[in-house]
């Protein structure tokens, strides 16, 4: 499998609009993050899993060259994880067929209420336009599922008062807008081989979400032997991120592409 980071940064971005911090005027291109997504894809490139769909979509993926989208999976419906929906309007028109996207009933609930313009069949656009094609379908609990040909195990994470949908495929785990996780979860996770965490900052803990120091000492009860920082404010500058970490955890930042072994 081949893990690319689209957008590593949280509901702000970076730059943040009218900040001038040291990480918001950087020219290290890895202190520049958009909103979160990430694309899993196969070793020979004929299955594309993309995860969430952020107001930058459509800049992460040409500048990734993407040509192809087999499916989606929606962690939760803020909408920095959403409202780059639209987007996905070029490959189902390319392809002229809906596009599967799998979220959990309270997340499909509010992209059926909010892009009622999609999800409502009765609305056809005006002839000569198109729209984006979505058939959504909804996962219940933690039971598997056949996403863009991956067999994922969806993995609960509290985030503030809603649930967030990670995953577990094979030896990656991956897990966003956390700040805590059940027993049960942790277990589906354990012994996973790269593990993607959200981590915010250094020091203060925060209501909603894993802190650096939080990310880390979670990376180390379960025995991961490489974790990935996502979802990080500018308040944490890449090189003095990567500096203070320890051996085997590092910061991931847009663009950043790992490949995993499956076997």
């Amino acid at each position: 499998m081949r893990l690319r980071f689209l957008g590593t940064g949280t509901s702000f971005g970076i730059p943040v609009v009218g900040c001038a911090c040291v990480a918001c005027t950087s020219s290290d291109p890895r202190d520049h993050r958009t909103r979160h997504a990430a694309l899993l894809t196969s070793d020979d490139g004929t299955r594309a899993l993309l995860v969430d769909t952020p107001p930058e979509l459509r800049l992460q993926l040409v500048a990734a060259g993407v040509r192809r989208i087999d499916a989606v999976w929606y962690t939760h419906a803020h909408a920095d994880h959403t409202h780059g929906i639209d987007d996905l309007r070029a490959f189902s028109a390319r392809a002229r067929r809906s596009l599967p996207a799998w979220a959990d009933a309270e997340t499909a609930a509010v992209l059926r209420r909010t892009f009622a313009y999609i999800f409502d069949q009765s609305y056809r656009p005006p002839e000569g336009t198109t729209k984006p094609e979505i058939a959504l379908h909804v996962f219940e609990g933690d039971g598997p599922v056949t996403a863009a040909g991956f067999a994922l195990r969806p993995v609960p994470a509290t985030h503030g008062d809603m649930t967030a949908w990670g995953f577990r495929v094979g030896p990656l785990g991956y897990i966003t807008d956390a700040k805590s996780l059940a027993p049960s979860a942790l277990e589906t996770l354990r012994g996973a081989r790269v593990l993607v965490l959200n981590a915010l900052w250094f020091g203060d803990p925060h209501p909603t979400h894993l802190n650096v120091e939080e990310a880390v000492a979670l990376a180390h009860s379960l025995g991961a032997e490489r974790t990935y920082l996502t979802h990080l404010t500018h308040r944490v500058r890449h090189t003095d991120l990567e500096s203070r970490l320890p051996d085997g955890v590092q910061a991931a930042w847009d663009g950043l592409v790992i490949d995993i072994d499956d076997t």
